[in-house]
C-alpha cells in the first residue's frame, strides 16, 4: 500500500485563504462549535470522534468541523479529539499536493495525504489505515462515528478489524442535537441562501418559453445561481401538457421541449454563499392554469401552512408527519409516505425530518424545508420553502409568492 504524506502544522487563517475563499464562516462560530461538541464528548465519555464525507449535498458533517467541503467523491476524513485540534486524512501524496491545503485549514494540527480512489479496489483501505494509526497512536478508548451512514463500507470494517480495544460507537445523534440550531452567524449564510434562489425565481418567466428545451431552462437557472454564490446545484424540473401531471424529475430525464399551455414545475435545492443549502419549489404555466392543478396546488400550501403553525420549539417532528397525512386524507389526496419537511444547513436534507422515526423535537433557530405535495392523476401541486423556527413563531424565509404562476406566451 501506497505511504501516506504527513504535514504537521499549526492552523492559521492565512491571508491566502482570505483571496481563496469568499464566505468563510467567522472564527468564533467554528470555535463555538468545536467548544458544543468537546462538552457533548466529555460528557459522554468520548476521546475521538471519526467523520468522513464525499461530498457537499449529503456531507455536511466535514463542513461542520472544517468549514471547508469534501467534493467530487473523494473521501475526506476527520479525527477530532476531545483534547487536541484535528487531523486530516485526504487524497494525496508528496507529489501531488493533498486537500485541503493548509492554508485553508483552521483547528488542524495535522494532515495525512494518502493516494486512494474508490474506484480502485485495491487502494480502498489506504484512509482506514492511516486512521487507524492516529487513534493507535493516542491509545483512545472510546471513538464516535459521526454519519456512518455516509461512510465506506471498506473504511469502516477496516477500523472494526484492526482497532481491537477501542470501542467504536455512532455519535451521530450527539452531533446532530447540536448542529440542527443554526447561530447568528449561521443564519446569516442561510437567509444569503434563501435571498439568491428567490431571485433565480424571479428570472425564471424570461427563461421559459415554447420551444426551449427543460435541460436549457435548467442551465440558465445553474448559471443564474452560480453568480449568485452557489457553489453546487441541483434543479429538479419537469414539463408536462394540461390533462398530465409536471412533478420530479432529475436532469437526466430533462429533455422535453416545453410548449404552449405546458405546466412547469421547479425545484431548485441548491446552496449559497458560504455552502447552506436551502429550497424553493413552483409551478409555472403557459396559459390557463389548469382547474385540477390550482385545487391540488391550494390544498398544498394549506398543508404548508399547517405544519408551520405546528412547527414549535418542542413539537415532535412525527406528531406533524402524522397531522399533515390526516390533513391531506381529509381532503381526498394520498398520504405521504417519504417526508415532506427536513432540516437544512450544511446539507441539503438533514434532521430533524418529518418522519415517523424522527425523535429529535423541534427547537427555536432550526431552519427546515416544508415541501408537502398534493396530487391525482392529472395534477401536481408542490409547494416548497424554508422556514426559520423562532421562539414564538416560524417564519417563511423565501418571499416567492405563493401562487400557480402564470406566463403570458
Amino acid at each position: 500500500m501506497s505511504s501516506a504524506t504527513t504535514e504537521r502544522m499549526h492552523s492559521t487563517l492565512n491571508p491566502t485563504a482570505a483571496e481563496r475563499i469568499l464566505w468563510p464562516i467567522p472564527q468564533r462560530e467554528l470555535d463555538r462549535r468545536w467548544s458544543a461538541v468537546r462538552t457533548a464528548m466529555k460528557a459522554e465519555g468520548f476521546d475521538s470522534l471519526i467523520l468522513q464525507n464525499d461530498n457537499q449535498y449529503l456531507g455536511g458533517y466535514v463542513r461542520y468541523f472544517l468549514d471547508l467541503p469534501a467534493v467530487q467523491a473523494y473521501p475526506l476524513t476527520v479525527i477530532f479529539p476531545a483534547d487536541d485540534e484535528m487531523t486530516t486524512v485526504s487524497q494525496g501524496g508528496k507529489f501531488l499536493p493533498f486537500s485541503p491545503p493548509v492554508w485553508a485549514v483552521r483547528g488542524v494540527k495535522t494532515r495525512i495525504g494518502v493516494p486512494y480512489w474508490r474506484s480502485v479496489c485495491i487502494t480502498s483501505t489506504a484512509d482506514a489505515e492511516a486512521v487507524a494509526g492516529v487513534i493507535k497512536a493516542r491509545n483512545d478508548k472510546k471513538v464516535g462515528i459521526v454519519g456512518l451512514g455516509a461512510m465506506h463500507a471498506a473504511f469502516y470494517m477496516y477500523l472494526k478489524e484492526n482497532l481491537p480495544g477501542v470501542e467504536l460507537t455512532e455519535a451521530s445523534d450527539m452531533v446532530d442535537q447540536i448542529k440542527a440550531v443554526k447561530s447568528e452567524d449561521e443564519l446569516v449564510y442561510a437567509w444569503k441562501a434563501v435571498a439568491s434562489q428567490d431571485k433565480v425565481f424571479g428570472a425564471v418567466p424570461s427563461l421559459i418559453r415554447p420551444g426551449r428545451r427543460e435541460s436549457e431552462v435548467r442551465d440558465d437557472i445553474v448559471h443564474l445561481l452560480s453568480a449568485l454564490g452557489s457553489e453546487e446545484q441541483l434543479v429538479m424540473m419537469s414539463s408536462a401538457p394540461p390533462g398530465s401531471r409536471a412533478g420530479h424529475l432529475y436532469e437526466f430525464y430533462q429533455n422535453r421541449r416545453i410548449q404552449a399551455g405546458d405546466q412547469v414545475m421547479i425545484m431548485i435545492e441548491p446552496n449559497g454563499p458560504g455552502g447552506y443549502y436551502g429550497e424553493n419549489g413552483r409551478t409555472w404555466v403557459l396559459g390557463e392554469p389548469p382547474k385540477e392543478l390550482l385545487r391540488a396546488w391550494d390544498v398544498a400550501v394549506e398543508a404548508q401552512k399547517l405544519t408551520a403553525k405546528l412547527s414549535r420549539p418542542g413539537a415532535s417532528p412525527a406528531a406533524i408527519f402524522e397531522a399533515n397525512n390526516e390533513f391531506l386524507a381529509s381532503k381526498g389526496f394520498p398520504i405521504e409516505t417519504r417526508l415532506y419537511a427536513h432540516g437544512q444547513g450544511y446539507d441539503l436534507v438533514e434532521r430533524p425530518v418529518y418522519r415517523p422515526n424522527e425523535h429529535m423535537l423541534l427547537k427555536a433557530n432550526m431552519m427546515v424545508a416544508i415541501h408537502p405535495t398534493a396530487f391525482t392523476e392529472t395534477a401536481y401541486g408542490y409547494c416548497c420553502d424554508n422556514y426559520l423556527i423562532g421562539e414564538n413563531s416560524t417564519e417563511r424565509m423565501h418571499k416567492t409568492s405563493q401562487e400557480v404562476l402564470v406566463i403570458d406566451c
